[in-house]
């Protein structure tokens, strides 16, 4: 990829029509994870409902595309999610932009 290429997603088709708020972006920059949040909602307990939701999201995507179970996909996420829970391998910095 060339190394001054930005690819990006479209906005979800929803937003699009009835306008939201993002809150998160997330891009793979020279291997690693570089994202780019705001806190999103009032309770902390609410990113673990967006976070299981986008794992749902990301074990159908594998299915469809790689042919494995939506459940096998899904263990398998949440198998590394345990994993980097009980031993991180990077945590990373978290600074306030704007």
């Amino acid at each position: 990829m060339d190394a001054n290429k930005l690819l990006q997603l479209g906005v979800p088709p929803d937003a699009h029509e009835f306008g939201g708020q993002e809150i998160l972006r997330a891009f793979i920059v020279d291997g690693g994870l570089s994202v780019s949040l705001i806190r999103g909602f009032e309770r902390p307990e609410t990113w673990g409902l967006l976070l299981m939701d986008l794992a749902r999201h990301a074990s159908r995507i594998y299915a469809t595309d790689d042919g494995i179970s939506e459940a096998e996909a899904f263990e398998r996420i949440h198998r590394m999610f345990e994993a980097e829970r009980l031993r991180s391998t990077d945590l990373g910095t978290t600074s306030m932009i704007n």
